[in-house]
């Protein structure tokens, strides 16, 4: 471990940020790997859980979501259902909503990330020139200290290669982890989208239509019995008398 802290020492001053930033960068990796497994693991059961409750009982899709508000999807799905009875647009203003809410959330640590992979290299870059200076301010040709001076000068380009290779190396890592949590969000959405859609197809069908057509439903004409009076549209039944009498 000492031989890693001497080697990191060697760099300069310059290496007390950049090694900052690979601590912000490794906390934020493992925060985010946390994150993303756990809600991997769990969002394809509560979905289904949920739209298949939400298909005969709202109520208890709702009770579904809400235990499973720990993660973005039951947050989500959450939204429409805990609405009163809620037409079709404002039930998807509710997942529209709510979608935006969490997709602002998952993109928590991309500003850190991007920062980093901006940062970093500049840093190895100003570590290089500061090297590089020192390595010029102790060389001293035609003196007579040649091998201090040599030792020395030896010392400020190590000073340059090691911030170079670490702002670089820190860079790498930030960028590939925001790429994969790019990639992780981007999946997220379609996911978000299908899920949404469905939850919006099954109310609409199974809520909205379903009760329309139970009160809406033409009659059966050759159902009745002869006895019984027939039905038809208002707009084609003949104006009747107040004085006559209905036959049957």
């Amino acid at each position: 471990m000492s031989t890693v802290f001497d080697f990191l020492a060697k760099g300069g001053p310059v290496m007390v940020p950049i090694i900052g930033a690979s601590v912000f960068t490794v906390a934020c990796a493992l925060e985010r790997a946390t994150f993303w497994t756990t809600l991997l693991k769990r969002e394809i059961r509560v979905t289904e859980e949920v739209l298949n409750a939400a298909r005969t009982d709202l109520e208890a899709a709702a009770n579904i979501a809400a235990r499973a508000r720990d993660l973005p999807i039951g947050r989500f799905l959450l939204a429409p259902l805990s609405l009163k009875n809620p037409s079709p647009d404002t039930f998807r203003l509710a997942l529209e909503n709510a979608a935006d809410k969490e997709f602002v959330k998952m993109k928590k640590g991309d500003k850190l990330l991007e920062t980093v992979v901006a940062v970093a290299p500049l840093l190895g870059l100003l570590g290089t020139v500061t090297g590089l200076i020192n390595t010029f301010e102790n060389l001293n040709i035609g003196g007579g200290d040649g091998s201090v001076g040599a030792t020395e000068a030896a010392g400020g380009i190590g000073e340059a290669l090691i911030t170079t290779a670490a702002g670089m190396v820190v860079a790498i890592f930030a960028l590939l982890i925001l790429r994969v949590m790019v990639t992780l969000q981007a999946q997220q959405m379609d996911y978000f989208s299908e899920a949404g859609n469905e939850l919006e197809l099954i109310y609409r069908e199974c809520w909205i239509e379903a009760d329309h057509s139970a009160f809406t439903a033409p009659p059966d004409l050759e159902s009745h019995s002869p006895h019984s009076p027939p039905f038809t549209k208002a707009a084609e039944a003949p104006p009747r008398q107040l004085t006559e009498r209905p036959s049957f």
